[in-house]
């Protein structure tokens, strides 16, 4: 598969993405709870709940990390973004994906965005989309904490790519009476001991002593980060609109992608 390009000289009198209204592209971030894009020629961000309608109530097509519905997802994406597509079709994509999604998860979210019929598909790991939105210094390792509504997930990344990676089916959206702020917090802590047992160099430890990126609604929860802070005994560094990082990071990305000339070449193109 191929990686997604980095940044990339703009040529001359060629608007860059999003603002270039002849070449369409969508930044996409398919979450449990909330779907979220952004789409060349439009300054905001698109943000629904992950839910199809089949007939007679609403159905929730991506569950924990997994897409358990591939149709369903499709018939989503085409009601959010199909007549937003000008020119219809052809679009470039770039798909966030969780870090433990494996090669089950991008063919499910191939063939659900294949309803927009894209000339090219580009997956990046969520936690590097969240990266390149806080244009972080990939040369150092970097930690990143994706609190979720349905998932949270833990990811190491070394010179831009996933060295290791941990998940929880345990997020915002689970909080209730029996489950306090502390048990995601808890999660949270022993996944992280877990990946520097396993850690056999010290990138685990430089991450830590940089400060851990974090990301997702639960960022946004003082009950939430603040038992991580005294758990984690590491700096937190919030993302600013956490809740929206992965999709901005993702048209970062695509902002680059779209100035590759390879993607103008094939609508099969997928990355890693």
């Amino acid at each position: 598969m191929t990686a997604v390009p980095g940044s990339l000289p703009v040529t001359a009198r060629h608007r860059s993405w999003p603002w270039c209204r002849r070449c369409t592209g969508i930044a996409l971030d398919l979450g449990g709870a909330r779907t979220r894009a952004c789409v060349s020629g439009r300054r905001t961000i698109l943000d629904v709940p992950t839910a199809a309608f089949p007939g007679d109530g609403a159905t929730h097509p991506v569950q924990r990390g997994t897409i358990v519905d591939t149709a369903a997802t499709a018939r989503m994406l085409d009601r959010l973004l199909g007549h937003r597509l000008h020119p219809p079709g052809q679009p470039l994509i770039i798909l966030t994906t969780p870090a433990l999604g494996g090669v089950a998860y991008r063919a499910a979210a191939r063939t659900a965005v294949d309803v927009l019929r894209p000339r090219t598909v580009l997956t990046v790991p969520a936690a590097r989309a969240v990266a390149a939105v806080a244009d972080c210094d990939l040369g150092r390792p970097l930690l990143v904490v994706d609190l979720g509504a349905h998932l949270t997930e833990v990811t190491l990344l070394a010179d831009g790519a996933v060295t290791d990676a941990r998940c929880t089916a345990l997020g915002t959206s689970d909080l209730d009476g029996l489950t306090p702020p502390v048990r995601i917090a808890e999660a949270v802590v022993a996944m992280v001991t877990a990946m520097l047992a396993q850690d056999r160099t010290s990138q685990m430890t430089d991450a830590l002593q940089r400060g851990v990126l974090l990301a997702g609604g639960g960022a946004l929860r003082g009950d939430l980060t603040g038992p991580l802070t005294e758990q984690l005994h590491a700096p937190l560094r919030p993302v600013p609109a956490p809740h929206t990082a992965a999709v901005r990071g993702a048209a970062k990305l695509l902002q680059a992608a779209h100035a590759h000339p390879s993607a103008a070449v094939t609508r099969t193109g997928h990355s890693s």
